[in-house]
């Protein structure tokens, strides 16, 4: 994984956000959270995270979007106590500790013709279905990341490697095995579900977080990406004078 500092100028607290598949720092580079230093992680060919970090932080907030659901919840849940005990809240959007599931994730079938057929064109029907389509596709091009499409393709299917105990280590769209990780999943404290997501289905993620006990569920008028609760999530919030998430919505 890689971690990039967007905001580092020594603050108590840290906001960690956990991106998703195929981005990088960019389209998130211009939030700035009150009070706090701010980072992101993306790119999760390889699964590994210094943590050395956290013991700057008196407090650290995690947020996990998308794969970054995934991503996020195997790093806290293979953190010692000691470093957990920095860990102060952790909110998932748009995002399932299953992430390739029929009934908790992305359907199987789904995530094996999207990593079979991806293409450069395909990529971009897949961010417009990402965005809900319109102008907040047009939005997000704006400021779509920057990075190799070869290498945002491994990164797919390394994830699904990843997740998957496939025979030899080659996934290759099909899953062969279990899914690898932590018995039990990280229970986020806090998940917010689009419910015009047309990457994971609104269904199966209202299922994983049942299933894990979630204590707080929002459901949200929004598609998989959606720039205003980004925008509450990764700064509003923050705010002394915010207290609740504005109406989200894309298009």
């Amino acid at each position: 994984m890689k971690q990039v500092y967007l905001i580092q100028e020594g603050h108590p607290r840290l906001l960690l956000f956990f991106a998703g598949w195929a981005a990088d720092e960019t389209p998130f580079h211009h939030y700035r959270p009150q009070g706090m230093d701010y980072a992101v992680v993306y790119d999760y060919r390889d699964p590994r995270l210094d943590l050395g970090f956290l013991s700057c932080y008196r407090q650290v907030h995690v947020l996990g979007w998308s794969m970054g659901v995934w991503a996020a919840g195997r790093v806290l849940s293979a953190m010692s106590p000691e470093q957990r005990a920095h860990i102060t809240s952790t909110t998932a959007f748009a995002g399932s500790c299953h992430p390739i599931d029929d009934r908790e994730g992305i359907p199987v079938a789904t995530f094996r013709a999207t990593l079979e057929g991806l293409t450069p064109a395909s990529l971009q029907k897949f961010l417009r279905r990402m965005c809900g389509g319109g102008a907040a596709y047009r939005a997000f091009m704006e400021v779509t990341p920057r990075r190799d499409f070869e290498e945002i393709r491994r990164e797919l299917r390394l994830i699904g490697e990843q997740y998957f105990a496939g025979a030899a280590g080659q996934f290759a769209g099909q899953p062969t095995g279990h899914p690898t990780g932590p018995s039990t999943p990280w229970r986020y404290d806090q998940a917010y579900i689009g419910t015009a997501d047309h990457i994971f289905p609104a269904d199966n993620l209202r299922a994983h977080y049942a299933t894990l006990g979630c204590p707080e569920v929002r459901l949200v008028d929004c598609a998989h990406y959606d720039e205003p609760l980004f925008r509450y999530l990764l700064q509003d919030r923050w705010r002394d004078d915010v207290i609740t998430p504005p109406k989200a919505g894309g298009g």
